[in-house]
């Protein structure tokens, strides 16, 4: 399993979200870099879930997770308030990483999960 793992949940209609792009990147804190460096993308399967996301194992630091929540709203009919969602969080153990994405059109939240 990936070391940073994500689930994604469609308030509005009650189910997973599935077929949502997901981007997990690694934001360098180097200032003279690009900043970012892509580890690797996805889509969301049936359940609204991302299991094989980049390494298994991640050093600490910052990642970002983007989700491309206009792509989702498209597919479902659904207006779109935010076209992504972009998640950034720090990663300071080697424990796994679980982070959630609760979506619907005008609003999102995001935890920790397990």
């Amino acid at each position: 399993m990936s070391a940073i793992t994500t689930h994604v949940l469609d308030t509005a209609l009650g189910r997973p979200a599935a077929g949502v792009p997901v981007r997990l990147s690694r934001i360098d804190p180097d200032p003279d870099s690009d900043n970012r460096v892509v580890l690797a993308e996805a889509t969301t399967d049936d359940d609204g879930r991302v299991t094989d996301l980049g390494p298994d194992q991640v050093p600490a630091g910052t990642y970002q997770l983007r989700f491309d929540t206009a792509a989702y709203s498209a597919a479902t009919g659904q207006e779109c308030f935010y076209p992504e969602v972009s998640v950034t969080f720090a990663v300071t153990d080697r424990r796994h990483h679980h982070v959630p994405l609760l979506l619907s059109p005008f609003a999102y939240s995001t935890y920790r999960g397990s």
